[in-house]
């Protein structure tokens, strides 16, 4: 699976690419701290600009981190979490397959022999 895969509505890479930012970063830590917030109110917490912070939690909004609650005249938006746990999950398969491989080459570097030869999927190789 690549991080650019679907995993639900937003993928982990967008939330990389979102995440990337530190002003981001602040921003989400905020949300997930202190509750929904307007751009005006999180720009007053920042040494940024309001327009900066919506242009923030523009990119936010399209990896899925955030959602936006219209009520009267006011935007307030919320961290929404679970883009973040989708990411998570795809670091820890990775990860995962990665722990798969390099013990596989430890057995190999202490006995000199490979292992069995796994098939990628989608790989029919009996023809």
């Amino acid at each position: 699976m690549s991080p650019e895969g679907d995993s639900g509505p937003a993928r982990p890479g967008a939330v990389f690419e979102a995440l990337a930012d530190p002003t981001r970063r602040e921003v989400v830590r905020r949300l997930a701290q202190q509750g929904p917030a307007t751009a005006t109110e999180l720009a007053g917490e920042l040494p940024v600009t309001r327009q900066a912070v919506a242009k923030h939690l523009a990119t936010l909004a399209e990896a899925g981190l955030v959602t936006s609650d219209r009520q009267g005249r006011e935007t307030r938006f919320s961290f929404t979490p679970q883009p973040l746990a989708d990411a998570v999950t795809w670091m820890a398969d990775v990860g995962s397959q990665w722990d798969d491989r390099l013990q596989a080459l430890s057995r190999y570097l202490e006995t000199g022999e490979p292992g069995p030869k796994r098939r990628k999927p989608g790989f029919d190789t009996d023809r």
